[in-house]
């Protein structure tokens, strides 16, 4: 993977243009997804493992999100195709 930073600006701006959903609801999205994986990430183990439904289900959980459940799924699925593309991430098999 590519060893330059994230251009959250440039990343938000895509996001917003594939979803129409807002900035300020995509942020939250995004604020919730790292607490999400920081929490994944104190769990035992070397490696951390993800459940794409856990995720939603958690941002939809969350009393400051006014987003339907839809609405989340395509703001992480535009987030996974911008950093795929950037060349920040990747699916494993």
């Amino acid at each position: 993977m590519s060893e330059q930073k994230i251009n959250e600006t440039e990343m938000i701006a895509y996001i917003v243009d594939q979803t129409g959903v807002s900035e300020e609801g995509i942020k939250l999205v995004l604020k919730h997804e790292q607490a999400f994986i920081a929490a994944a990430a104190k769990k035992p183990g070397s490696t951390i493992e993800l459940d794409g439904d856990e995720l939603v289900d958690y941002v939809v959980a969350q009393k400051d999100v006014k987003l339907n459940e839809l609405e989340i799924e395509n703001v992480l699925d535009s987030e996974m195709a911008y950093l795929i593309d950037k060349g920040f991430a990747g699916y494993e098999d």
